[in-house]
């Protein structure tokens, strides 16, 4: 991984699809401290990409640099290398530069920034406020039937459900239809989206990936 360059460079017009928008580590968390960046390629021709930092003696990244296929994405892990509390709070940045395979010409770019945290909030307001609550409080029969029923719901729901499959499903089959224009295409014009509809179909795609990998 290089180091960013300066301003000069400047950055493209060419819309950079990335996600998260934004990485945070915790230093007591080691779970954390590696993270996913997704790149969508909604395009019709193959992109080939670079992933600069500002600090890069910090961070390990795998596969830096590679080429994107029309209308796929790539996923690249970054590793924070220097836990230490000098760096919590520092916010650093990546760079995520795009060209078209086999030209130079920066097309476009996007920052994305970083930063280390202490540690993470594992117990949140609502389970405090239930923390408080007097122990000789409890549930009648009834209540407690119909909450050991959800506690049955929500432990077979352990897993991606039903629509989160079927979106991302969706998502992956709009994003290989063919885009309005093609002439190549065999399939009837109904099947052929625009680019803001498959740009949308992407970011979707994103967004239930994040889900399926935190289940």
């Amino acid at each position: 991984m290089q180091g960013l360059p300066g301003p000069q460079l400047g950055d493209g017009r060419l819309p950079i699809f990335v996600f998260p928008s934004a990485l945070t580590f915790y230093s007591d968390d080691q779970s954390s401290h590696k993270q996913v960046l997704t790149l969508y390629n909604p395009y019709d021709y193959a992109l080939k990409f670079k992933v600069l930092s500002t600090t890069p003696k910090k961070y390990t990244v795998v596969d830096s640099e590679g080429t994107i296929r029309p209308q796929c994405c790539v996923d690249i892990v970054i590793r924070y290398l220097d836990i230490r509390i000098n760096n919590e709070g520092v916010k650093d940045k990546f760079r995520i530069q795009m060209s078209e395979h086999g030209k130079k010409k920066i097309l476009g770019s996007k920052d994305i920034t970083s930063v280390l945290l202490p540690h993470r909030e594992a117990v949140s307001q609502c389970d405090d406020d239930f923390k408080s609550l007097p122990k000789q409080m409890s549930l009648p029969a009834e209540g407690q039937s119909v909450a050991a029923k959800h506690g049955q719901v929500h432990t077979s729901a352990s897993g991606p459900g039903f629509l989160v499959i079927f979106t991302a499903v969706a998502c992956i089959i709009a994003l290989m239809l063919p885009t309005h224009g093609e002439l190549e295409s065999k399939l009837p014009d109904y099947f052929h989206l625009s680019l803001q509809q498959k740009l949308i179909a992407a970011y979707i795609l994103g967004l239930v990936t994040m889900v399926i990998l935190k289940v």
